[in-house]
């Protein structure tokens, strides 16, 4: 039997039990206005052939990432320099990441400015938003996967952030480290988003936006003077493709596959070119003056952050983006009928426009706009009341550190703060005032080594506050090779 005549019958006993060849038929053969195989309307199939892409790379990087904190940064290491091939699928996977983000933007840009997001469509542009959020939140979860010291303490900020919400504050950090700090747990939990929960949602929005724009039709080009009247519009678009219209494959589809096939280009090129994205240096807490960058999609908002005036950065980084996702799902509501043409919308192309001006400035600052990152809501909660009373003034300049040094990222004291490392509360108990100099220079167990981020009039200061770590009737430790001076006590 010739092969032909075998793939035609195995197709033939395929869909004699999945009927499906009626819904690919009716789906290539659907028409739509002749308006609408134009270049302007290659960005969504685009969009679509980079996610699949996303998750072909992903499942081959998955079968080799450890989503732990002492392997994540390793894993990809290995993935760079040893495993065949596996620069590259890292490259092409990081740089989709990139274009998969920036041809959403632009497709959305494309809907608005062409007045898609109108009636009938309102649905179609609310499922289109969902889709912008989730791909800004692959972008984030992947950059956190990375787990390299952009990633460990850009996290750090994102959750301080998160943490200065009132009264959920401390259960939403909790919620996004998975405990109190930056753990083993919190890599899991970043790749549990990022493989399995967004990709869902990711995908189950996919079929409904492809399903409303089969449903109610790819939008007309946007002529001067084609109001939209919820009344009329339906019959005037049947009208039109009945009279215009040209089914989707081969009339619509050649300019979508032509463009995709540019892309995938685009993208292999850059892969192959610029090479993997990271990681930088392996995340390290005892680095603390550090100058974390994210990547470019998120470069304009770290660079709004930044800049804002320190009386207004709680308020507008809580509900700044609240705001502006909120306007973007409000669009089709506020501005669902009329003029569809940009050229009789002159405010809504302005927007536009300042928008994308406003992002790409905020994208240039982001390169090297300063931030000095305010850990309170996260690793810097107030020393309690009881620890600083009656101290000497070096005693208490060693408590000032252990807050500005976010020692509380990793030791608790009070009840509150890290469990990565043995509470501080009674520190004075375990260790000698040398014993204690030793662990605070020279690191040992988990804890990093300190000599280089810390003066020796800082280490005298801490070594001062923490020899007062112990109960009020039980006495410090003290160095058995050296005997006991009677009376000392």
């Amino acid at each position: 039997m010739p092969v032909k005549q075998l793939i035609k019958d195995a197709g033939a006993w395929l869909d004699h039990r999945l009927q499906i060849s009626g819904t690919i038929v009716e789906t290539a053969e659907h028409p739509v206005p002749r308006s609408s195989a134009s270049w302007w309307y290659v960005f969504g199939s685009a969009t679509l052939t980079v996610l699949i892409m996303q998750i072909v790379t992903g499942m081959c990087l998955a079968t080799v990432y450890a989503p732990t904190a002492d392997r994540a940064w390793q894993s990809l290491i290995y993935l760079n320099y040893n495993q065949p091939l596996g620069w590259f699928i890292r490259a092409l996977h990081g740089w989709g990441s990139n274009f998969m983000v920036g041809l959403v933007c632009i497709h959305m840009a494309q809907v608005f400015l062409f007045g898609a997001h109108k009636y009938p469509r309102e649905l179609t542009w609310i499922a289109g938003v969902v889709l912008l959020l989730g791909t800004l939140g692959m972008a984030f979860t992947g950059q956190v996967l990375r787990f390299d010291q952009d990633a460990y303490w850009g996290l750090g900020i994102g959750a301080a952030i998160a943490g200065r919400t009132p009264i959920i504050g401390p259960r939403v950090v909790d919620m996004i480290l998975g405990g109190p700090i930056i753990a083993g747990e919190t890599v899991s939990r970043f790749f549990t988003m990022h493989v399995f929960v967004i990709p869902a949602l990711l995908l189950a929005f996919v079929g409904l936006h492809l399903y409303l724009v089969l449903k109610l039709g790819i939008n007309e080009w946007p002529m001067p003077g084609r109001i939209v009247r919820r009344e009329t519009y339906l019959a005037q678009y049947h009208e039109l493709v009945s009279k215009d219209g040209e089914p989707f494959f081969p009339y619509a589809a050649q300019k979508d596959l032509v463009f995709a096939g540019l892309i995938i280009a685009a993208l292999v090129i850059t892969a192959a070119v610029m090479g993997p994205i990271g990681p930088n240096g392996e995340p390290d807490p005892a680095i603390i003056q550090t100058v974390p960058r994210p990547d470019f999609f998120f470069l304009w908002l770290f660079a709004a952050f930044a800049l804002l005036p320190p009386w207004t950065e709680t308020f507008l980084m809580l509900v700044g983006p609240v705001v502006a996702i909120g306007l973007l799902f409000a669009i089709p509501f506020i501005s669902g009928t009329g003029e569809k043409s940009f050229w009789r919308r002159p405010f809504s192309a302005m927007i536009l426009v300042l928008t994308f001006m406003t992002i790409g400035i905020l994208i240039y600052l982001g390169t090297f706009s300063p931030w000095s990152p305010q850990m309170e809501a996260w690793s810097g909660t107030a020393t309690p009341v009881e620890y600083v009373k009656g101290r000497s003034p070096l005693e208490l300049q060693g408590a000032i550190l252990i807050q500005s040094k976010q020692c509380r990222n990793c030791h608790s004291l009070g009840g509150e703060g890290g469990q990565r490392g043995p509470a501080l509360d009674g520190v004075a108990t375990r260790l000698t005032p040398d014993q204690i100099v030793r662990q605070i220079i020279q690191g040992g167990g988990n804890m990093p080594a300190y000599g280089k981020n810390l003066s020796p009039a800082e280490v005298n200061a801490l070594v001062a506050f923490l020899e007062t770590m112990h109960p009020v009737n039980e006495p410090p430790a003290q160095n058995s090779a050296k005997p006991a001076v009677p009376g000392s006590e």
